[in-house]
């Protein structure tokens, strides 16, 4: 182990210590420091003088023993290696070393001492010069003093790669500082790879935890690429994104599985546009290929939604011709009115009621609270607004935001016959590949079962086994065919140790807050100064410190009643600019993506949503950051919990960071206490909303009657659970004790929504939701959001309605792939009592699941228009026609250059 004060190749001479040796200087300088101090404090600096005066006769007892050559210096690597035994005792030596240095130079600049130097410690890289002649770009401190003879000026210089740290004095002599604090220190360690970076032993400790300084020696974590300084963390390009190359060959079967997989949506599209043509040719009593339809103006910047369904319009649709009111209407909207079953998409206002703390708690409600009445959540189809006998249509009234008076026009965005085009190129660049025997051919062959995952208990089915191969088997030959054999059919992957592709960088929160505070803009510093995170009890959304959200993350945080408190913060940082805000974390996930082909969020070449034309409004696909805390036990109200939702797009989702936190003795029991209460709480209020649907008064109905017949404690999990891969005895709680867990997935095959569905329904009253209110409304069982299915629940719906889920947990470094249209839900958890889990996840389209994200979005018009997932966010028609036109162009090139 190396341990200097600076790079081993300079010398005392070299530096410009003068006459005496760095460690000479150190020794005198202290002696001297203690007497002064002595002088001045008397009986106060008694000990400080002890134990410097300790320390020093150490250093000489040392010296004596190793000897000296000729009265030359003892280099300070032999004194530290033949002291120190101990790496601990090593660290607090130097520490305190490096205190009384810290003394020695304020003393310095006390005295003005003209042959010293000033030293700047800014550590702030406010402004860059660029030096043509060496290649090299330098920045400077805009906060250190000015140049002068006594002066010295920090540099941090990139040179062939390298971020150096140096110390430049007037005479052109250079010592060096640490790489990650930009601090001048005596115990730094040198790399013994590069002989450029070097870092403190308290840099270290504070952010390399899991490194030893041995190991720091030998390979420094910026060899390793993995260095967290904010320079490297604002930093971008340093590393490879893409494990592989593609061959033309491997783009060209790629390219065309992608136009094969989405062509039919592209003809359904090209149909729909064809028959309002001919609607419109009735109406102007004139032949299809006469219709001129005049083209709307659309800049890049700007989206274009229906005012009825709220669905983004890309090409032809249907606009008001009065320019004070311009009503815009889509296709499917038109068709409906036609057919008499447009739906009346109205807000629906309804607000669950704050009870107040005791009752979240199992208390009463407070007397402040006021009934609300439940909301009917029938739509009624719209009986006003019908097409007229040719089949046009009038401007929506005005209580719907029309005038009600002019006819709705026919208007295109793209140019004429643009989408009846690129389908027709479509099929010919198909069949010359085709000809050329350029496609796809499907050969799996056998999964090896070591890759294979029990996550379901399901009778006479083939899919209880999820595809969970590691990393490194992904990027073997065949390995993306063997995935494409389990995501055609709406499977989940588990993909193991994705974190051993990437190079390490720290993916703890305060890493990341780091990074975040160097690198915003100051006019935006309170906008992270706090965040919104969501309070799993209450299911509210709260404001909070941002540090204090993150100590919490590593310490915990309970109520004043020691009930534990569940925060969970998603999407952040809070903008859409993930990759210029943490733009080293950035590259480092997607490196860490296994099948870029399909996730990577820059070029996958089987990615819809990255074919989008530059300057085109693109949809948020991430990558975004969830940070939550959690706890093993299923606490019944407040659990650290994704509830069960439906995203339109595909997903990946890696875990990247986990802390553990203990529970006393005291909490545990104050938890027991209060579940008992929450328990009484439940079957008093089932108790009263049972007898309010039969008509009868509360004292005809016994307690066990109605706990027999319509409720199940959702947090206790019965001793005679079914068969499965539930928590108790399972291979979940297995893996949760091998690994050390992480989080526990509940994922949904597509086919059994509609029973879900119907089981949610039943059971309603079973559910709290906002301020743990009993659940009154449903507007879309899964799309509200509102539902987390416990242990016990998913036993019910297995015994009433015959589906389970795929239940699974993920450990560390593993990546979780969800289809689109797969409702799940996400719990997490831990062996230990308390787990704070870092999750980041990106979405994707993939060619094989276009088809779900084009009925989600069908499903979502269908919302009020208040409703959380009602947004076209995805804009999935436009991204399937632009993927389409940018593969074909790209295969005709690729078709040009074979023979």
């Amino acid at each position: 182990m190396e341990l200097l004060g600076r790079p081993e190749q300079y010398t005392d001479e070299d530096i410009g210590s003068g006459e005496k040796g760095f460690s000479e200087l150190l020794e005198h300088e202290k002696e001297e420091l203690l007497q002064d101090q002595s002088d001045e404090d008397g009986k106060d600096n008694g000990g400080l003088q002890r134990i410097g005066a300790k320390s020093l006769s150490k250093k000489r007892r040392c010296t004596s023993e190793n000897g000296s050559s000729n009265g030359k210096r003892i280099r300070k690597k032999q004194l530290v290696l033949n002291y120190y035994e101990d790496e601990d005792e090593l660290m607090d030596e130097m520490e305190r070393d490096t205190e009384i240095a810290f003394m020695i130079k304020s003393k310095t600049r006390k005295r003005g001492s003209p042959g010293r130097g000033r030293i700047n410690r800014s550590s702030s890289v406010d402004s860059g010069v660029k030096d043509e002649s060496k290649n090299t770009i330098s920045y400077t401190s805009s906060s250190s003093p000015p140049s002068s003879p006594s002066s010295s000026v920090s540099v941090l210089r990139w040179e062939r790669g390298r971020c150096t740290s140096r110390h430049r004095k007037n005479n052109g002599d250079v010592c060096f500082k640490c790489h990650q604090c930009m601090q001048e220190s005596k115990t730094i360690v040198s790399c013994s790879k590069c002989k450029t970076n070097t870092y403190c032993i308290r840099c270290i400790k504070e952010w390399y935890p899991h490194m030893k300084v041995q190991d720091v020696k030998e390979f420094c974590p910026f060899c390793r690429q993995n260095c967290n300084c904010n320079a490297c963390l604002h930093s971008t390009g340093m590393i490879k994104t893409s494990k592989r190359d593609l061959s033309d060959y491997e783009k060209t079967q790629h390219l065309t599985h992608l136009i094969l997989s989405v062509l039919p949506f592209l003809k359904e599209f090209s149909d729909e546009q064809k028959e309002e043509i001919k609607i419109e040719a009735n109406i102007q009593r004139e032949s299809p290929s006469n219709i001129i339809i005049e083209q709307t103006l659309c800049f890049n910047d700007e989206r274009v939604y229906c005012n009825h369904c709220a669905t983004s319009i890309v090409d032809l649709h249907r606009s008001c011709p009065d320019p004070t009111c311009k009503y815009e209407l889509c296709l499917s909207c038109c068709r409906e009115i036609r057919q008499g079953s447009l739906l009346n998409r109205t807000e629906v206002k309804f607000q669950y009621r704050n009870r107040g703390c005791e009752y979240i708690h199992g208390g009463d409600p407070s007397r402040e609270c006021s009934s609300v009445q439940a909301p009917d959540n029938h739509i009624e189809p719209l009986t006003g607004w019908n097409a007229n006998d040719d089949n046009s249509i009038t401007c929506a009234p005005k209580e719907m935001g029309g005038c009600g008076e002019r006819k709705l026009a026919l208007k295109r965005i793209l140019p004429c016959d643009w989408i009846a085009n690129l389908e027709a190129k479509a099929k010919t660049v198909i069949d010359i590949c085709e000809t050329k025997n350029c496609t796809f051919k499907h050969e799996y062959g056998e999964t090896r079962t070591d890759m294979l995952r029990k996550a379901a208990s399901r009778e006479d089915s083939c899919d209880n086994y999820l595809y969970c191969p590691d990393s490194w088997d992904t990027l073997k030959e065949g390995g993306l065919l063997h995935f494409r054999k389990h995501w055609i059919n709406g499977e989940p992957v588990i993909v193991q140790n994705v974190l051993e592709q990437a190079n390490g960088l720290s993916w703890e929160p305060m890493v990341m807050w780091r990074a975040l505070s160097e690198n915003m803009d100051p006019n935006s510093t309170s906008q992270f100064s706090e965040v919104k995170t969501i309070d799993c009890l209450a299911g509210c959304e709260v404001e909070i410190n941002t540090r204090q959200f993150f100590e919490g993350y590593t310490e915990g945080r309970m109520y004043g009643n020691s009930w534990p408190e569940m925060l969970k913060l998603k999407d952040w940082p809070p903008s859409d600019a993930f990759e210029n805000l943490l733009p080293r974390h950035c590259d480092e996930f997607i490196s860490a993506l296994p099948f870029q082909e399909y996730t990577d969020p820059r070029a996958g070449l089987l990615n819809l949503a990255v074919k989008l034309p530059p300057g085109v409004l693109k949809p948020d696909m991430g990558p975004k950051t969830y940070i939550a805390y959690g706890l093993v036990e299923e606490l019944g109200r407040g659990d650290s919990v994704t509830k069960l939702h439906c995203d339109m797009s595909d997903a990946v989702n890696i875990l990247t960071h986990t802390a553990e936190i203990k529970l006393g003795d005291e909490q545990k029991s104050a938890i027991s206490d209060l579940k008992k209460l929450h328990r009484a709480q439940d079957e008093r209020e089932l108790r009263n909303w049972v007898n309010s649907q039969s008509g009868r008064s509360g004292s005809q109905i016994g307690d066990d009657e109605i706990i027999e017949k319509n409720y199940n404690r959702e947090f206790k999990v019965p001793e005679d659970h079914a068969e499965g891969p539930t928590l108790s005895g399972s291979p979940c709680m297995e893996a949760v004790d091998e690994t050390g867990g992480g989080a526990l997935w509940d994922i949904f095959r597509r086919e059994d929504v509609p029973k879900l569905e119907a089981y949610l329904k039943k059971h309603v009253k079973e559910f709290r939701h906002t301020y743990c209110s009993l659940v009154e409304r449903i507007i879309h069982p899964i799309h509200d959001q509102s539902f987390y299915l416990t242990v016990d629940h998913k036993r019910k719906l297995k015994e009433e309605f015959g589906i389970e889920p795929w239940t699974f947990v993920q450990s560390l470094g593993e990546a979780v792939f969800i289809p689109a249209g797969c409702p799940h839900q996400v719990r997490n958890l831990k062996s230990t009592p308390l787990q704070s889990c870092t999750k980041v996840a990106v979405d994707f389209v993939s060619p094989e699941n276009a088809h779900e994200c084009l009925r989600l979005t069908k499903d979502f018009r269908q919302l009020p228009k208040n409703h959380r997932a009602r947004e076209d966010k995805l804009e999935i028609k436009k991204m399937i026609l632009y993927a389409v036109d940018h593969a074909v162009k790209d295969l005709e090139a690729l078709v040009a250059t074979q023979v």
